[in-house]
């Protein structure tokens, strides 16, 4: 284990979390950066908004992520805090598959610091099926992964808060939610959808152990201005130019890198080299 591999180590981070999430996240900080992540305990993260939509998430993810760090703080009575923060839709990039982004962030009450990490998740179960009692579900259980993979339903229509079956993993339980769930829905079907809190979706656990050593890294990383710790990208520039005609594309041209404490800034290029984008990305050659 390097000495000094992070000004954070040997110290303890609180993570704000009701799911389970320190399975995923805890290695990654422990490894890294010699950082221990503890849960917090009795903390009401929900309250902040849910994945199944009875309490809307009130700012962005990031606002929200932050919010959620210094619950965990103001709870455990530390100045180090960790939270995430999940979104699952239509991918951002390929509109016609699934996918997510998660953001992590990491408060240093002490320094003012709050450094985040935000991942485009590719590999996801997202997924749902509207359904009546009966019908056959094998081929869409198998997709998602159930029983592995917990699952959700809800009233395909009407108000769903009172009739909302959460964490389901097994076919009885699975079978008597359908039921129920049509039989109060104004149009006589059932939602079943994926669960997508992290302690009922490993492959959500796999990407937030991604994310986190993405943050985690970025502890051991320090500003060549200010030597604060955070060091990493923080934005991008698009504009990458056609290779044919070079008309500049909605196409990352380079990685903005920065400080998490002062006004730093480095423009770097691509990570994988590409210098131009294919024609097909061009507003010009493929209007």
């Amino acid at each position: 284990m390097p000495e000094d591999r992070s000004v954070y180590a040997g110290r303890s981070a609180v993570l704000a979390t009701m799911h389970g999430k320190e399975q995923a996240v805890a290695p990654a900080f422990m490894d890294a950066a010699g950082l221990t992540v503890m849960p917090a305990y009795n903390l009401d993260t929900d309250a902040l908004g849910t994945f199944t939509g009875e309490i809307p998430r009130r700012g962005t993810m990031l606002e929200v992520a932050i919010a959620k760090a210094r619950l965990g703080m103001q709870a455990a009575g530390l100045p180090l805090g960790i939270a995430s923060e999940g979104s699952f839709g239509p991918h951002p990039a390929f509109t016609f598959a699934p996918g997510g982004i998660e953001v992590l962030v990491f408060v240093d009450s002490e320094t003012g610091i709050t450094i985040h990490e935000t991942l485009i998740v590719d590999e996801t179960n997202f997924a749902h099926v509207v359904a009546i009692p009966g019908d056959r579900l094998d081929a869409f259980l198998a997709r998602v992964g159930f029983p592995k993979h917990g699952l959700i339903v809800r009233p395909n229509s009407g108000d769903f808060h009172p009739g909302l079956c959460k964490g389901i993993v097994d076919r009885r339980s699975l079978d008597h939610a359908v039921v129920a769930m049509a039989a109060i829905s104004q149009d006589g079907r059932a939602c079943i959808e994926t669960d997508m809190r992290a302690h009922f979706n490993p492959t959500r656990m796999s990407s937030l152990a991604v994310v986190a050593k993405r943050l985690a890294l970025r502890l051991t990383t320090n500003c060549a201005s200010c030597a604060a710790p955070g060091w990493g990208r923080i934005d991008v520039a698009r504009g990458l130019p056609c290779e044919l005609c070079g008309t500049p594309t909605t196409l990352v041209a380079v990685e903005v890198f920065g400080c998490a404490a002062c006004d730093y800034r480095e423009e770097r290029p691509r990570r994988d080299g590409q210098a131009y984008a294919r024609p097909i990305n061009c507003p010009e050659c493929n209007p």
